[in-house]
């Protein structure tokens, strides 16, 4: 069995094809061990940290930082046995762009890939031949024969051209009427990373050095990297240089460029963000959801001045003095009791059936710098007051530093989205899809209200509930809303009443 195993890019959730690696927590020649985290990958749904399948020494990094790769791409190349002595020397041949070699055909049939997940075992019926299978690196297969080029039309065959080799230090030349005027070439100066690796050569720009991510970058925003004088090492383009020409910032250029075009009207005060990750797939949910399901939005204004209260009491508990206590936590609580009154709320539209479910994932959603998620906390209804509150504290404290798994934003049946941490009232929030109701829940504001028939400052709130009219009909919708809306009113006396 070979000691070097290639560890491809796995499926990081439901239907994600694709990942950005973000950083590289491991560089060649380092030693790691079994579930050691090696790389952070973003996908469309969360950043997660992908952790090693086996122990060993890192023997090469497929892919740079800033790279998106398709599941199931090696990415990584480790040594199971690092004691065993040194490996044969592998040949290899460097790409155009100098950044990753090609390996040869001998050093990739000493790697063995890492099975996709559900592969069928040899021996099986559908699986490889007992005995063993040849081992092969995704895109690579074995070769029978030798691939040929079709030739162009009206091109001249290639033994009918022939020219006299180049000396060293001297390419092709510049064909100048019919003669050749030879030009030295200077090789090309590579710029390296924290880990001392190659990362950057000219490329198809000419003279420009920038690594491949930077390169991504520019492309993306719509900056010519050749107008650009890099402020990097031996002159590369970095980041920052390409964020300050496509914000409009002041930067070097290399030369000034005539235009011979009509003028960009205020194209040096615009700026250009990719949709990917997160935002993207939150714009895709958002649109299919908002188009493909009926939404209606009703409001109910509360005096929850009891509420706050029975907080306040809550947190002088010796047991929960060490607990977050927040009116979402009250808000949730209302929103489960008031599920098992009326189960529909909780259901999904399957087309030709309506799917009701006895369990409730409670999602909230969160604002994070990546974009908006919705983390949900599994089978809620099930959970005391006080395992809801630790559930609701581990989920935004998870989200809030970027480490939510996509397991987690997964299956949601449920959501609440807590406006009023941004001083908003409410809001009219779009369902996620697969859900048929969102409740908003607005700021808690001192304002005058008719209580006991005298007008008193109370703490009020605005809660505002969308739901798809196909499963949620105004009446259950009133309902399910009246019901949170008394338990916020009271809840002492609706937990006792309902529980």
């Amino acid at each position: 069995m070979s000691r070097i195993k290639t560890f491809n890019l796995p499926d990081l959730g439901e239907g994600l094809t694709e990942g950005e690696i973000l950083a590289w927590l491991v560089k060649v020649g380092d030693t790691i061990e079994l579930n050691q985290p090696i790389v952070e990958v973003e996908t469309a749904k969360a950043a997660v940290e992908i952790p090693a399948k086996w122990a060993g020494q890192v023997q090469a990094i497929h892919h740079p930082e800033g790279t998106t790769v398709e599941v199931g791409t090696p990415i990584i190349a480790i040594d199971t046995d690092p004691g065993a002595g040194p490996l044969d020397a592998p040949s290899t041949t460097a790409t155009p762009s100098g950044d990753l070699p090609t390996p040869s055909a001998a050093s990739l049939a000493a790697v063995e890939v890492a099975p996709a997940e559900g592969m069928i075992e040899p021996g099986l019926i559908g699986g490889a031949a007992p005995g063993g299978r040849t081992a092969v690196l995704v895109g690579y297969g074995p070769r029978t024969t030798a691939a040929k080029r079709r030739p162009r039309k009206g091109a001249v065959p290639a033994q009918a051209v022939t020219a006299p080799a180049a000396p060293a230090g001297v390419d092709q030349g510049v064909v100048v009427g019919d003669k050749t005027v030879a030009t030295p070439t200077v090789p090309a100066p590579q710029v390296h990373d924290r880990r001392g690796e190659a990362v950057a050569s000219r490329g198809a720009t000419g003279g420009v050095l920038a690594k491949p991510p930077v390169r991504k970058l520019a492309k993306d925003l719509g900056v010519d990297l050749a107008t650009l004088t890099g402020s990097g090492p031996l002159g590369s383009i970095t980041r920052e240089d390409v964020q300050q020409a496509a914000s409009g910032a002041s930067v070097v250029v290399a030369e000034p460029i005539v235009a011979t075009t009509a003028p960009s009207f205020g194209a040096d005060r615009e700026q250009r963000i990719p949709v990917k990750g997160v935002r993207k797939l939150t714009a895709e949910n958002m649109s299919r959801s908002a188009f493909t399901a009926p939404h209606v939005t009703e409001f109910l204004t509360v005096d929850v001045t009891r509420a706050m209260k029975a907080l306040d009491r809550l947190r002088g508990r010796r047991e929960w003095r060490d607990v977050r206590v927040s009116p979402l936590l009250l808000v949730a609580k209302a929103v489960l009791l008031a599920v098992q009154r009326h189960p529909m709320v909780n259901s999904t539209w399957a087309g030709d059936e309506i799917v009701v479910k006895e369990y409730v994932n409670l999602g909230i959603a969160a604002a994070t710098e990546r974009g908006l998620i919705v983390p949900n906390v599994k089978d809620a209804g099930r959970l005391s007051l006080r395992e809801l509150a630790d559930a609701l504290t581990d989920l935004v404290q998870t989200a809030k530093s970027g480490r939510t798994s996509p397991a987690a934003m997964s299956g949601g049946t449920l959501t609440i989205t807590n406006v009023g941490v941004f001083g908003v009232d409410t809001g009219t929030p779009i369902l996620p899809p697969g859900e048929s109701a969102i409740l908003a829940f607005g700021a808690v504001r001192e304002m005058p209200w008719v209580h006991k028939g005298k007008v008193k400052v109370r703490q009020v709130t605005t809660l505002g509930l969308s739901f798809d009219h196909r499963i949620i009909d105004g009446e259950l919708g009133s309902k399910f809303l009246r019901d949170i809306g008394d338990f916020l009113t009271d809840p002492e006396a609706a937990l006792l009443a309902w529980t």
